[in-house]
């Protein structure tokens, strides 16, 4: 685990940064003369610029932003030829580099290959069986007293009050301790951690996004580096302390770096993207209140049957898992993925070359029409058996695919079934004015959340 291993393994070391001469065989862009402003209108609606791309240019276009030139590459097909990547063409840590190196580097997502396999293994224990039974109680407790403390009939902004609670149950799920007073300043470390990774500025200059977010990594790498020499050798059911006491396959330890860089990467992916996930079930549910009364003969079902969920019958809330497919079909909690080619491939007749930074779109892969008709609407009908059978494997994507899978993808599961059953078996929600669409209502980058925070009620039946 401890020995690098040589990227000239499978990264060419002349690796090249092709340019617009490069890729102006494929259909796109033309260059800008100022692509900050280009970026910058991107940025303001990615959804609608993303979908105004496709319509013009097709499944395959050259893009230019802040960071240069790339090729985005659209639907089931690039999807899986991207995150399968059984050629090894794609390296994600070269994709996600120039985004989140500052922030969150050697994390399992910015690591390839044989490298990835060996790391991504090593974590794996802390989400099996055993440990997600214990996370289970310590979530129900969470969900519990968190709830309580929310203000029913009145109306209160939904994201950040679910934020806070997500950052509660990370703290207890991922590391095993109450945060108290310093809830304020993680929340506040990790939001900045965030809103750093798209920055305009990519250098930690003063008074800029990104040097925020360089300093809350540092804060969380502090916290993290004081705690390692506690957890060794302890037994404890959180997340961190598995991870500090993990032992590779040649009975190696992670070091004290690898365990900083992993449990400030799994704390964001976990802490944001359920968040936003939740947000957006919600959203759907206020907007589509109909499902609300379907998820609820759910919980009478499994309360009648059981008495109380439990581990063993989270499978039961079926209507549950559907509700959370659809609503993160229209708004995948990371609304993006990039890559870098290592060598030159081919994608529509198109010759793609080595070294072009690749992405693919899950805010437009979710809506084609031909496997997602009338795409805009919320139907979680689509995630029957029936209606699933024939679709494209990688048509749905929201926790990635292949190597890169989300390895906490049964765990974010898990929390969001928790919720919804402890949040609608005696309560309705209610918003607290129209909903729009998703483009009107959502920012989308770096990960989505409400422009408005989304006031709702919550209110008692």
């Amino acid at each position: 685990m401890n020995a690098p291993i040589s990227k000239s393994e499978f990264i060419p070391a002349d690796l090249p940064e092709p340019g617009f001469e490069e890729i102006k065989h494929i259909p796109g862009m033309e260059p800008a003369r100022f692509k900050m402003l280009r970026t910058l209108k991107f940025l303001a609606n990615p959804l609608g610029r993303s979908r105004e791309l496709v319509e013009q240019y097709g499944h395959i276009f050259r893009r230019q932003d802040f960071g240069g030139w790339g090729v985005s590459m659209i639907g089931p097909e690039a999807n899986e030829m991207v995150l399968f990547n059984k050629d090894k063409i794609f390296s994600s840590e070269l994709g996600w580099n120039p985004v989140l190196e500052l922030l969150f580097p050697r994390g399992l997502m910015l690591m390839d290959f044989e490298e990835h396999r060996i790391h991504r293994k090593t974590l794996s224990v802390a989400f099996k069986t055993e440990p997600m039974r214990h996370y289970f109680a310590q979530l129900d407790d969470g969900i519990t007293r968190g709830l309580k403390k929310w203000p029913r009939q009145q109306s209160f902004k939904f994201y950040p009050a679910i934020k806070a609670l997500t950052l509660d149950l990370a703290a207890t799920s991922f590391l095993g301790v109450p945060w108290g007073g310093e809830a304020d300043k993680i929340n506040k470390a990790f939001c900045d951690m965030v809103a750093a990774s798209v920055g305009v500025v990519r250098k930690p200059l003063p008074f800029t996004a990104m040097k925020r977010g360089v300093d809350g990594r540092a804060f969380m790498s502090q916290y993290f580096a004081r705690e390692i020499p506690k957890r060794r050798g302890t037994v404890a059911n959180d997340i961190f302390t598995q991870v500090c006491n993990a032992r590779d396959e040649n009975d190696q330890l992670l070091t004290e770096q690898d365990i900083i860089d992993h449990m400030n990467f799994l704390m964001m992916a976990a802490h944001d993207t359920t968040t936003s996930s939740i947000t957006s079930i919600v959203w759907c549910l206020a907007k589509y209140p109909e499902w609300q009364d379907k998820l609820r003969e759910e919980i009478a079902g499994i309360r009648a049957r059981h008495g109380a969920l439990s581990y063993e019958t989270l499978g039961e809330m079926e209507v549950t898992d559907m509700v959370f497919k659809e609503a993160l079909r229209l708004i995948p909690p990371v609304p993006s993925m990039p890559r870098r080619a290592v060598k030159s491939f081919v994608f529509q007749n198109h010759v793609v070359p080595a070294g072009a930074h690749v992405g693919i779109n899950q805010m437009i892969s979710h809506r084609l029409p031909e496997y997602w008709p009338n795409p805009e609407h919320f139907d979680p009908t689509r995630f029957t058996p029936e209606n699933s059978r024939g679709r494209h494997k990688y048509a749905w994507v929201p926790f990635g695919g292949g190597a890169h899978m989300c390895l906490g993808q049964h765990f974010a599961y898990m929390q969001v079934k928790m919720f919804f059953f402890a949040l609608l078996e005696g309560h309705r929600i209610v918003a607290d004015k129209p909903l729009g669409d998703v483009e009107s209502d959502f920012r989308m980058f770096p990960i989505p959340k409400p422009k408005d925070g989304l006031p709702v009620r919550i209110e008692a039946i």
